[in-house]
C-alpha cells in the first residue's frame, strides 16, 4: 500500500514530445514523403520495411481478437448481457453503414469526381497496374452463399492461420459461450490460462510497436516513390475530395451521433490521437487494434463492451470502406461516361451493404471488396479498377482512419446504451488523456490475476 500511495503522490513525469510514438511516426511520414519524391527508386524499394511491420502486427491480431472476445463473454457473466451488447452493436452497425454508403455516393456527385477524364485517361492508367487490378478482381467473384459459408470455419487452427477475422469471431463467440456454461470452479483455471497467454501477446505487440516509425517510413516512401507525381496530379481531385468527405463524415455524421449520445468527439479524438497517427502512416486499422482494446476502457466503456464490440466492428462497421466504395463506383461511372439510374443506384447500395462486410475477411481488404462490388454491378467496367489502383494507397490511409474512429464511437455508444459506461472515466480522459491511460494501467495492475488479460488490457 505504501508503494501505491507513493506512486499516487509522485506521478511519473511526462515524456518529452520527441519520445512519443505519435511524434516519431509523424516525422517518419514526412521523411518518407521526402525520400519518395526526391529518390523515387529508393522509395519504391523501401516497401519491404512497411510490409515487415504489418506482417508482424497481423501475426497477433487474430489471437488477440479471440482472447478479448472470449474474455468479454466470460466477464459478462451471462448470455443475456452478451446478447444485449451484441444486438445493440449490430443494429448500430447496420444503420451507420447505410448512412456511410449514402453519404459517399452523395459526396461523389457533389464533388463530381471522375467527370471529364474520359476514355483516354482510363486507358492510360489501365496500362499501369492492370495486372494487379485483374488479380484482385479475380478474388472478388463470390455469391451470397459462398460469402455466408466463408463466415463459418471448417478448421479451428485454419481460421487463425489464414487471418479470417469473421471466422475467428465465430470461434471466439462459441468458445466463450462454452466457457460460460462451465461451473465457476472449472472455468477459473481456463480463464487464468487465457489471461496469461493474453498478457504474453500484449507484450509481443509492445515490442513490435517500437518498429512503427520504421514501418511507416518504408510504407510512405514506397507509396510516393512507386506512384510518382504524374499519378498524384492526375487523380489529385479524387484524393482531395475523398479526404474532405472523410473529414466531413467524422465531423458531421459521427459528430451528430456523439452529440445525441453526449460524447465529446474532440476529447475522444485527442484521447486516441497517437493511434490515428499510426493508422495514417501504415494505412492499416489492424496496427492499432491491440492498443485500442487497452485504451477505450480508460474512456469509460467497460472492458466487456470493448472486448465484444471493437473486434466485431472491425468486420461489420467499416464506415471508411463504405464511403470509399460509394465514391469509387461514381468515379468510375463518370470516367467511362456511364449514367447510373436510380434502380442501378439502389442495386449498388444493396450490393455494397453486403460486400462491405467482407472487407476484413479477404486478402487485399477494401480494394478487393470494391472489386467485388464493381464485378457484381454488371455495368461498371471491371478494367476501370486499374484507374483507382495507383492512388489506393493514399486513399486507404483515410479509409483506415475513418474505420478506426467510427469503431471507437460505436463502442462508446453501445456501452452507453447497454449501461456499460463510466462517465467519470470519460471526463478524466477528456481533461487529461495521459492521466486516464495511467489510471487504466493501474487498474489492470491492481486487478485480480483472473481479471488480467481481459479486453481492457489488450495493450500495445
Amino acid at each position: 500500500m505504501s508503494s501505491i500511495s507513493h506512486s499516487s503522490a509522485s506521478p511519473p513525469k511526462k515524456k518529452p514530445v520527441w519520445k512519443g510514438l505519435g511524434f516519431q511516426v509523424g516525422v517518419s511520414m514526412v521523411l518518407g514523403v521526402v525520400v519518395g519524391l526526391i529518390w523515387p527508386e529508393l522509395g519504391a524499394s523501401l516497401k519491404l520495411l512497411g510490409d515487415i511491420f504489418l506482417r508482424l502486427i497481423k501475426t497477433a491480431v487474430a489471437p488477440l481478437v479471440f482472447l478479448t472476445v472470449v474474455a468479454g463473454i466470460a466477464a459478462a457473466g451471462d448470455f443475456k448481457r452478451v446478447g444485449k451488447v451484441g444486438l445493440t452493436a449490430t443494429i448500430y452497425f447496420e444503420i451507420v453503414s447505410t448512412i456511410a454508403i449514402v453519404y459517399g455516393l452523395a459526396a461523389a456527385y457533389l464533388f463530381n469526381v471522375g467527370r471529364g477524364m474520359g476514355h483516354v485517361a482510363a486507358s492510360q492508367q489501365a496500362e499501369k497496374g492492370a495486372a494487379n487490378a485483374a488479380k484482385l478482381a479475380s478474388q472478388s467473384h463470390t455469391t451470397f452463399d459462398q460469402f455466408l459459408l466463408n463466415v463459418f470455419p471448417d478448421n479451428f487452427v485454419g481460421a487463425f492461420a489464414k487471418g479470417e477475422l469473421l471466422q475467428v469471431l465465430v470461434i471466439a463467440i462459441i468458445f466463450g459461450a462454452a466457457l460460460l456454461s462451465l461451473k465457476p470452479d472449472k472455468r477459473a483455471p481456463i480463464e487464468g490460462g487465457l489471461a496469461t497467454i493474453s498478457n504474453a501477446f500484449f507484450e509481443f505487440i509492445h515490442l513490435i510497436m517500437k518498429l512503427a516509425p520504421v514501418g511507416t517510413f518504408g510504407a510512405v516512401a514506397y507509396a510516393v516513390g512507386a506512384n510518382g507525381t504524374d499519378v498524384l496530379i492526375a487523380l489529385a481531385w479524387l484524393v482531395l475530395s475523398f479526404y474532405l468527405t472523410i473529414i466531413g463524415f467524422i465531423a458531421i455524421v459521427l459528430g451528430a451521433i456523439c452529440l445525441i449520445f453526449r460524447i465529446n468527439l474532440l476529447g475522444l479524438l485527442r484521447y486516441i490521437k497517437d493511434e490515428i497517427i499510426v493508422v495514417l502512416g501504415t494505412a492499416s486499422s489492424e496496427s492499432v487494434l491491440p492498443k485500442l482494446l487497452e485504451k477505450l476502457p480508460g474512456y469509460g466503456a467497460s472492458r466487456q463492451a470493448v472486448g465484444l464490440v471493437m473486434p466485431t466492428g472491425y468486420a461489420f462497421n467499416l464506415d471508411g470502406t463504405s464511403i470509399y466504395m460509394g465514391m469509387g463506383v461514381v468515379f468510375l461511372s463518370h470516367a467511362y461516361g456511364i449514367d447510373i439510374t436510380w434502380t442501378q443506384l439502389g442495386t449498388l447500395m444493396a450490393i455494397m451493404l453486403l460486400t462491405s462486410k467482407g472487407a476484413a475477411t479477404v486478402s487485399g481488404g477494401t480494394f478487393v471488396v470494391f472489386a467485388a462490388t464493381v464485378t457484381a454491378s454488371g455495368f461498371i467496367p471491371v478494367e476501370g479498377l486499374a484507374l483507382l489502383f495507383g492512388v489506393y494507397r493514399f486513399m486507404s490511409m483515410a479509409v483506415a482512419t475513418c474505420n478506426v474512429v467510427g469503431n471507437c464511437v460505436a463502442t462508446i455508444v453501445t456501452a452507453k446504451l447497454c449501461g456499460e459506461f463510466d462517465p467519470a472515466k470519460a471526463a478524466l480522459a477528456n481533461r487529461d488523456p495521459q492521466a486516464a491511460e495511467r489510471a487504466i494501467v493501474s487498474e489492470f495492475e491492481l486487478a485480480a490475476p483472473a481479471e488480467r488479460g481481459r479486453p481492457a488490457m489488450a495493450a500495445t
